[in-house]
């Protein structure tokens, strides 16, 4: 395959697994666009060979204009990497039509051009299961009935139980775990706590925790791109289970505090912090860090995940344990001036 005659879109590209992605389609000589609301960041978007392409997911009309005139003059994509969503809301309707309706949308537009790619491959999310497998730690497999207890992870699983409705329709989810690694925000703010010497844990119980560095979400998605997988969906963590307390005691160690507080807080008390956050975020129209969805995704015990299929079917192989991802992270929120 020449490369070079492909023409890729990544929506979300100004977000941080975007930016990424754009960053790899570029050094394998994709033809490639950044899909971007109008007025998003391009601070990581600089290469001059990149293309930009604004799309308007929440209007229909003007969406269905702006991938018509891409047609005009391109053609179709031949793949689209679905990375466009949101992490944090206002509420659960604001969720379900950022991330399901607007997908749906999005796809139908596609059909409707006759614009569908070889592959259309959907950044999803593990916490489409919500807090299963809890009882013998085991690991969370495809074949598991999801249950999402979080308005986050109920919106991912309508987009995914809508892409796999359509007959024949070429898509690729991918379930990552915790993702983090350089230009990541959420992450920063344990790294940022830990400089000022806390860390802060939630709940009694045992948890075990799994992660992926975003170089290795990025592999995996390019991996299913040369495999030409379609129609199947796929766990992706580096393949090894922490302790809770792993991550924190990584970031320690790479910033060289010698002392850390540890924190732990009873689940009664983050609920009702959590909720007292969000409640005071949305009388000003905002979205709280620390919200009812956070709370239940801080509360789940067990996040492993069975990564076997992508082994076997894609060929991926995490090149970045924890110890070696946070080195790297927190190495890069230096340069960058974070920390």
């Amino acid at each position: 395959m020449d490369k070079n005659t492909k023409k890729i879109l990544i929506t979300g590209a100004s977000g941080f697994i975007g930016s990424f992605l754009v960053d790899e389609a570029l050094r394998q000589g994709y033809q490639t666009w950044a899909g971007m609301r109008q007025g998003s960041s391009k601070r990581y978007l600089q290469q001059p060979e990149l293309r930009f392409l604004v799309l308007d997911f929440a209007n229909v009309e003007v969406l269905k204009e702006q991938l018509a005139a891409f047609k005009a003059t391109f053609g179709k994509f031949d793949y689209i990497v679905h990375c466009a969503g949101a992490t944090k809301c206002r509420n659960k309707e604001e969720f379900d039509r950022t991330n399901h309706l607007q997908t749906r949308h999005f796809v139908e537009v596609l059909t409707t051009l006759d614009m569908i790619p070889a592959q259309f491959l959907y950044i999803s999310t593990l916490s489409v299961f919500g807090p299963i497998r809890e009882g013998d730690y085991s690991p969370i497999q495809e074949t598991d009935v999801p249950a999402p207890n979080t308005a986050y992870g109920i919106s991912k699983l309508r987009s995914e139980q809508f892409l796999q409705s359509l007959t024949g329709f070429p898509y690729v989810i991918f379930r990552p775990t915790g993702v983090y690694g350089p230009r990541e925000a959420d992450y920063f703010l344990m790294a940022k706590s830990i400089t000022n010497h806390i860390d802060f844990s939630v709940g009694y119980t045992r948890q075990d925790l799994t992660f992926v560095y975003v170089c290795d979400v990025v592999q995996a998605v390019f991996a299913a791109i040369d495999r030409g997988v379609v129609r199947r969906s796929y766990f992706l963590s580096d393949g090894s289970v922490y302790p809770s307390r792993r991550f924190s005691d990584l970031i320690q160690k790479e910033l060289g505090k010698s002392f850390v507080i540890r924190v732990k807080c009873p689940l009664i008390v983050l609920k009702v912090v959590s909720l007292l956050a969000e409640a005071g975020a949305g009388l000003f129209g905002k979205s709280s860090t620390l919200n009812s969805d956070k709370f239940k995704i801080m509360k789940q015990r067990n996040w492993q995940c069975d990564i076997t299929p992508a082994q076997k079917e894609l060929g991926y192989a995490p090149q970045y344990n924890l110890e070696r991802g946070v080195r790297e992270t927190i190495a890069w929120y230096k340069r960058e001036g974070w920390l």
